[in-house]
């Protein structure tokens, strides 16, 4: 929604560049509309031009010279006070999430306690070792290795989780010495801005962290060729990642891709049924099943197939769908019109494909839900493996539900696809569980649990077209977002 007349009591907001909020060169603007109610305009942001990204890029690339020769110690103390600030902000932060992006408040809440503890995690990790001593052949030389900063990273980011996903990329790289050009998804960038506020409250030397709010053929495109990123990490689809990774590799920046799942939850005939219907809806439903960790398949034992659909459905049935501000709502709307119109025509082309429609299927008409972007939750039976509906990433409230005789049955259809980020099984079967755990071809198994849960001090990231193969997260981010330098001291 790009929009020439600006309404005054909307906020607008700026890029933040070299240590100062400042309106894009474009001079255009961008309505971030509420998906429960597309009629009210949350916010104004910046519809940003390759100069502003030029721009970004060179006050970054000049802070880094000073940032990168402080102590690992005092760029922590400046994420503690990131942190500290933020801490202040969660109620306005996530309120403002859940108007722009539709997740429950409670949900946005948690998101940005989460922000929260992701920034004073890695302030620690200042104070961590950066390298080894390795014995030398010559006995009067000392080796050893340290570790160095990129230099400057440009952070690319969805709209699905607008505070944690840009604070757990911007925190490692920032501690390891790094500077930052973040772009935010812009259908989330009012809230991404409020995150910024934090680190711009907090005080950290000018330039050190960029925001530049824009659309990705612009702003994204202009990370990606610029000559003085020399990192990009992205989070978003397959299809925008593989263009992120191929643009990198051409001119030699160094790149971290997370693209998405199709994630199966496997129910054993041993399993607490009560335990694997309640992970199944929170996995694949909550955030309106805008995860990309949210349960898709679901593959269940004919033993017991009968007998989890009607506990599943029973459920699934009762869920309050609503504005995410209204204390009683479970499922807001999707996140935009195009985001409904996408999972609506998925659900078309499983009717197409010959799946049997158990519940939902359609946009909701309710009055009071008639301006909102809802869409009602869904659920496919006698789905097959080969259909449209089992193999893409649908990101929706869309549970396909796929009958096998045996686990190894299970494990060969969880395996069938192109995606390998996160997987779960229930049982109570130790040998099932310590099958599943070394067969099933995804960067995060959970047993007993749903598939949708992520810890911070874990390192994440996924299989086959699910990321760039490196992980994200804990002390594994050190890996991407620094460069190891061997050092070979002879007196």
């Amino acid at each position: 929604m790009t929009v020439s007349n600006v309404k005054s009591n909307v906020t607008t907001y700026l890029n933040y560049i070299n240590g100062e909020w400042v309106p894009s060169h474009a001079n255009e603007k961008q309505g971030s509309v509420n998906p429960a109610n597309k009629e009210e305009v949350v916010a104004y942001v910046q519809k940003s031009n390759e100069e502003d990204v030029n721009q970004a890029a060179s006050a970054a690339r000049k802070a880094q010279v000073q940032w990168r020769k402080l102590s690992g110690a005092t760029r922590g103390d400046y994420l503690f006070k990131v942190a500290n600030e933020l801490e202040k902000r969660i109620d306005k932060i996530a309120k403002i999430m859940t108007k722009e992006m539709g997740k429950t408040l409670p949900e946005a809440k948690g998101e940005t306690a989460r922000g929260v503890a992701i920034l004073r995690y890695y302030a620690g990790e200042g104070m961590r070792k950066v390298g080894d001593v390795i014995p030398s052949t010559d006995n009067e030389a000392l080796m050893f290795t340290t570790r160095v900063p990129l230099g400057v990273v440009g952070v690319i980011t969805p709209w699905n989780f607008p505070v944690a996903i840009p604070i757990w990329k911007m925190a490692p790289a920032l501690i390891f010495g790094n500077t930052v050009m973040l772009k935010p998804a812009q259908e989330t960038a009012s809230t991404a801005a409020e995150v910024i506020k934090c680190f711009a409250e907090a005080g950290l030397p000018a330039g050190v962290v960029n925001m530049v709010t824009g659309p990705g053929s612009v702003i994204g495109q202009g990370i990606i060729n610029h000559p003085d990123i020399s990192g990009i990490t992205f989070t978003g689809s397959d299809q925008v990642g593989k263009v992120v990774g191929q643009g990198a590799l051409a001119r030699g920046a160094k790149y971290q891709l997370e693209m998405g799942g199709k994630n199966p939850v496997i129910v054993a005939e041993d399993a607490d049924l009560d335990l694997a219907v309640d992970a199944t809806i929170s996995g694949g439903l909550r955030s309106t099943g805008q995860k990309c960790t949210a349960t898709s398949r679901v593959i269940v034992q004919s033993s017991v197939y009968e007998i989890f659909k009607e506990k599943l459905l029973s459920k699934v049935k009762q869920l309050k769908i609503g504005d995410g501000l209204r204390e009683e709502t479970w499922m807001g709307p999707c996140a935009s019109e195009n985001q409904l119109n996408n999972v609506l025509s998925y659900i078309q082309q499983g009717k197409k494909e010959g799946a049997t429609l158990l519940c939902g299927g359609n946009k909701h008409e309710e009055e009071e839900l008639e301006n909102g972007f809802y869409v009602q939750p869904t659920v496919f039976e006698n789905v097959t493996s080969s259909m449209v509906i089992a193999q893409e990433e649908i990101f929706g409230p869309v549970l396909v539900l796929i009958k096998v005789e045996t686990v190894e049955e299970a494990l060969d259809v969880a395996n069938d696809v192109k995606f390998g980020l996160s997987a779960s099984i229930f049982t109570t079967n130790i040998n099932k569980m310590l099958s599943f755990i070394q067969e099933m071809d995804a960067g995060l198994v959970r047993i007993n649990a749903e598939s949708a849960g992520v810890e911070l001090q874990a390192p994440f990231g996924g299989m086959k077209q699910s990321s760039s193969h490196s992980r994200e997260q804990g002390q594994a981010a050190i890996e991407f977002f620094t460069s190891i330098k061997t050092v070979f001291v002879k007196s």
